[in-house]
Order: C-alpha cells, then structure tokens, then sequence
C-alpha cells in the first residue's frame, strides 16, 4: 500500500511542478508579448507624433506665407489709393488755383468797368446840364416866334392848327379816293382773269371720271338650286338674312342672281358681301347667317376706314383723330345724286388745295378743310340732324382748326367766310358737284325739279325774282322790299318750306333763304 501511495505523490507532484512550470511559462510569454505591444504602440505614437509636427510645421509656413501675400496686396491697393486720393487733391488744387485767377482778373475787369462807368456818368451829367440850358433857350425862341407869327397872320395858335389841320384832311380824302378808285379799276379787270385761270389750272389737275352708283346690289349664283337654299325651309333663312342686314333679297326669274335691295349702302355692300361668303361656303342656316354677317359687317368697317386713311395719305393730311377716320370712311358708301361721296371729298380737297398753291394760300389746311366738308354725310343715316351741324360739332369735338369749322358751316351759307381757305372750299365743292358726269341724275329731270322749286316760289305775294342754287339744295328767294314786311319773309320762307315738301321727292333737305334788300339811293347833280 505504501508504494502505489508514494507513487500517486509523485504523479501529483509531478502534475503540480508541471502546472507550476506552465504556468510561469505561460507568465512570460504574455509579458514578452505586452512589452512587444507597447514598443509597437509607443513607435506608432511617435511616428504620429512626428507626422503631426510635420503638418503643423507645413500649415504654419504656409499660413505665414498667405499673410505676406495678403499683407503684400493691401499695401498695394491701399498705396493705389492713396496715389488716386494725392492725384485728385493736387486736380483740385489747380482748379482751385485757376478759379482764383479767374477771379482776380474779373474782379479786375469790373474794377475797370466800375471805373469807366462812373467816368462815363459825370460826362453824362455834364452834357446833359448843357442841354437843358439849351432846351430852355430853345423854348423861349419858340415862344417868341409863335407870338410873332400870331402878330402877323391875326390868328391864334390853336385857330392856325386848326386850319392846317382841316387842309391836310381834305387833301388826305381827296387822294384816298382818287387811289381807292384807281385800285377797284385795277382789281375788276384783273380779278376776273386771275379767277378763270386759278379754276381752270385746278379743274385740269382733276379731270376724273365718275363711277354712278346705285341702291341694288347683284350677286352671283353658281346655279338656281342656290336660291332655294337661300330662301331655306319655309323661308326661315332668307328672313333670317334680311332681319340681320336690314336689306330685302329679291329672288326674281334672273338666272343664277339674286339682287339686294337697300338704301344704306353700308348695309347693302355687308349683305352683298355675307351672301358670297355663304353661297361660296355652302352651309347657309339662320346660325351661319348670323356669323357671316357679322364677319362681313367687321371687314366692311376695315375696308372704309383703310379707305379714308388711303385718301389721308394720299393727301398728305397727318392728325386727324380715329372718330373723325371712321366717319370719313363711311362715305366711300355714301352718294349724293350718284356722286361717291368719299370720292367728292377728295377731289374738293384737290381742286381747294391746288387753288391755295396758286393763290399763295395754307395749301395744307386747306386741304383738310376741303377733305372734311362734307364728313357730317357719313353720320345722318344715325343721328338726328343736316350733315353740316353733325360734321361740326364732331370736327369740334376733337379739335379741329376754325378753317375746318368754317368751311364746313359756309359751303352751305350757314354761316359768313372769316377765312380766304374758306372760300375755295365752297368753290372746290360747287365745281366737283357740277362739272359734266360726276353726277348721275337725268338733265331732263334735273332740270324740271329746279323750275318746280322756282315755281313753287313765284307764286307768292310779293316774290320779285327767286333762283334755285346748289344743285337744288337751296332755293333763294329775292322779294320786293316794298311789298313784303320782315315779318312776312318769315311767313313766306315757311309757305314755301312746306309746299316743296308736300309736292315734291328729293333727297336730303332744300334749304328756302328769302332776301329782302334794303337800298339807299341818292343822286350826285
């Protein structure tokens, strides 16, 4: 028992020597490995360390150097600026220095100027004493020969003037006379030619034809089936069409036409036009037929006011405000005996304008003048009133100049002619109105209306002589003024008036003018 003891003590000692041998091993292997690990810790360190000396060395030099250069460039704008500050001192002291001997040599100058004047001043005080002294010497020799002459004619001052006076009076009339007869002489046998041969330069500038117009309109049909789509299904779209123009279609046995019938020509020509393009487009109902007209009524409002701008142009007249444009171009539909009314306007404004040229008158207004006469013709379709009240007060309303005002009031007498423009207006008017195919109406007939209208007049009491003037538009009527009271003018003048409108068909409104002349006669024996 003893042996297998003492030989587990031996394993067991053996076991713990080997345990303890191990264990001291195992000791100093982990110290050789800690101290391996803080040499590796301690060399990282100090490369880190020297790494970051080395970047901060390097930071700190260039930070160094971005201060120099920053420091090296704000001394340099700032010697810059100093240098401009030392350069604009140094410009100013000169001007300073030049306003100052500007200065002296003015202050010089006025000293002189101060210095002459006053030398001037005593020499003038001088030699005005001298001529008060003379002036008085004067006065007293005047007086002595004034009481002289008194002495030997045996009449007073004022008497002597007063003879004097009347004598240089008469002489004065009797001369004014003599040369106011000498210039009427002169001016009868000039004014005559000198007229005739202003007009007849003027009516050659204008021979023009004259296109007649009338109050139907014809529109072309591709074919009769055309019609029955234009009357429509128990008439609904010819109604339609007549009640959006204001025109009567007429759809008679004329083949392939259809005539519009109207008198306001600006209604007839937008019919005109709707009605082409509808028979042109095919698809003609009471909706379509709105739109056209209305499209056509648009373009028809384009197409006269290029017109009347066209004729501006042509006329050189500049100014004229859009409102009186519109108007003004309403005439290219507008007739008067058959005579384009824009068309009259230009060929008055031509003739008045080329009469001004020769007569060394304003060319140019009256132009305008002769242009805008008769604008008022393209308002009186729409408003109450003759043409020269409507054109007036609209050529008023937008500024146009008193010859304007005055020829459209004169060209009808309405009111006198305060300008010579004026003049060859009316007259430009009278030769456009009368010269031979500018207007339409039959001579026969035409002539048989102006004796109606004297007729008419002749009948009444008192009536001397009467004569129907422009064109029929105005009847003058010259009574005798011992038969016929002031009173009765006006009982005549409306007699008349109303007789000519029972009895007669005319266009417009005829105008009834009764003179009574007042006469003054004495005989020089």
């Amino acid at each position: 028992m003893g042996s297998p003891l003492a030989l587990l003590a031996a394993v067991l000692g053996g076991l713990i020597l080997g345990a303890v041998l191990g264990s001291v091993m195992t000791g100093a292997r982990e110290r050789r490995r800690r101290e391996r690990e803080v040499a590796s810790a301690q060399d990282d360190a100090s490369r880190i360390l020297s790494r970051a000396k080395e970047e901060s060395d390097s930071l700190l030099r260039n930070a160094e150097l971005e201060g120099r250069d920053v420091t090296l460039r704000l001394r340099e704008g700032w010697e810059e600026e100093e240098g401009r500050r030392r350069e604009e001192l140094e410009r100013a002291e000169r001007r300073a220095e030049e306003r100052s001997d500007n200065l002296d040599r003015r202050a010089d100058l006025l000293q002189e100027r101060e210095t002459g004047q006053e030398r001037r001043t005593r020499e003038l005080e001088t030699r005005e004493g001298a001529l008060r002294e003379r002036e008085i010497e004067a006065e007293k020799g005047v007086e002595e020969a004034q009481r002289r002459l008194e002495a030997l004619a045996g009449l007073s001052e004022a008497d002597a003037r007063k003879k004097l006076l009347d004598d240089l009076l008469d002489e004065a009339r009797a001369d004014a006379s003599n040369r106011i007869r000498e210039i009427k002489e002169e001016a009868q046998r000039t004014a005559e030619r000198e007229g005739k041969k202003i007009l007849g330069l003027a009516i050659q500038r204008m021979a023009a034809d004259t296109t007649a117009e009338t109050t139907v309109s014809v529109v072309q049909l591709p074919s009769d089936e055309m019609k029955g789509r234009i009357i429509g299904r128990e008439g609904r779209n010819i109604r339609a069409f007549e009640q959006a123009t204001g025109i009567d279609v007429i759809i008679d046995d004329t083949p392939e036409a259809v005539v519009l019938s109207g008198f306001d020509p600006i209604r007839r020509e937008v019919a005109r036009l709707a009605l082409d393009r509808l028979v042109e487009d095919g698809r003609i109902h009471p909706g379509r037929i709105e739109e056209m007209v209305e499209k056509a009524r648009g373009e028809v409002e384009q197409s006269m006011t290029e017109a009347a701008e066209e004729v501006l142009y042509e006329l050189g007249i500049h100014g004229v405000h859009p409102e009186i444009v519109r108007i003004l171009g309403r005439l290219r539909f507008r007739t008067s005996y058959g005579q384009n009314q824009l068309q009259h306007a230009r060929e008055v404004a031509l003739l008045a304008g080329s009469m001004a040229s020769e007569m060394g008158l304003d060319a140019q207004i009256t132009r305008r003048a002769g242009l805008l006469h008769d604008v008022g013709k393209g308002m009186t379709h729409e408003h109450e009133g003759t043409h020269v009240e409507l054109g007036w007060r609209l050529c008023k309303k937008h500024g146009e100049g008193e010859v304007v005002l005055n020829a459209i009031k004169a060209h009808h007498d309405e009111e006198p002619h305060f300008f010579a423009e004026t003049f060859l207006v009316t007259a430009a008017d009278a030769i456009s109105g009368s010269r031979p195919g500018a207007r339409r109406e039959m001579f026969e007939g035409y002539v048989k209306r102006l004796e109606k209208l004297e007729e008419i007049a002749m009948e009444h009491e008192g009536v001397e002589r009467c004569f129907a003037i422009q064109a029929g538009r105005e009847l003058r009527v010259m009574v005798e003024p011992d038969r016929v009271t002031d009173a009765e003018m006006a009982q005549i003048s409306e007699a008349v008036a109303r007789r000519i409108e029972e009895e007669l068909q005319y266009p417009g409104q005829i105008k009834i003018v009764v003179v009574r002349e007042t006469r003054a006669v004495d005989f020089a024996r």
